[in-house]
């Protein structure tokens, strides 16, 4: 996935890493089922992946208060949800009725509202669509939502969906698979790494 090959360990001194993760980490096959997410992984992986970093972070959610209240959630993917939209695309095409949850999922807010709401995150939600470095791009937006005083920390989401991800999810990582959707978040805090 293009800018999120490398986890950050620290930053340039402005922000620091304070939790990362993720999806797929090795013995990851298909993400949790998400309600009221249909027929892509792309929902499910962002859910997965923000769980898992969050729970690296606080534990058990959701996040303690005040820090919670203060976290923002950025959500970065070039492409969004290819597989909804190329079953919306396919099904109008045919001359059919998407289902009305296409409708709620086919806007990466939802999902970063999700987790948010599950997290009891209550800073800004933002998502990007980057034509540069997915990670460089999230990260600016990450120091100027905390630089603002937007937000005291920022959960940092990348992710892709692999153009051939249409439904088939994420296989086991096994090096030399073919790639499926892949996302990697970091939580973002500000301040040189203790």
């Amino acid at each position: 996935m293009t800018g999120t090959g490398e986890l950050p360990t620290a930053t340039d001194g402005r922000l620091r890493v304070l939790a990362q993760a993720r999806w797929p980490e090795p013995g990851d096959a298909a993400p949790p089922t998400l309600p009221g997410f249909v027929h892509s992984r792309f929902s499910p992986v962002v859910a997965a992946v923000a769980d898992r970093c969050l729970t690296r972070r606080h534990g058990e959610r959701p996040a303690p208060e005040p820090v919670g209240e203060r976290t923002a959630v950025l959500l970065v993917s070039a492409a969004g949800d290819r597989a909804s939209a190329d079953h919306v695309h396919a099904t109008v095409a045919a001359g059919g009725r998407p289902g009305p949850l296409f409708f709620f999922q086919s806007v990466p807010n939802s999902v970063a509202g999700h987790v948010a709401a599950r997290w009891g995150l209550g800073g800004p939600v933002v998502c990007l669509a980057p034509t540069g470095d997915p990670l460089a791009e999230g990260t600016a937006e990450a120091e100027l939502l905390l630089s603002d005083g937007d937000a005291d920390e920022a959960l940092l989401i990348l992710i892709e969906q692999a153009p051939d991800d249409a439904g088939a999810g994420v296989e086991a990582a096994v090096p030399g698979d073919p790639p499926g959707t892949a996302a990697v978040a970091v939580l973002l805090g500000g301040g040189v790494t203790p």
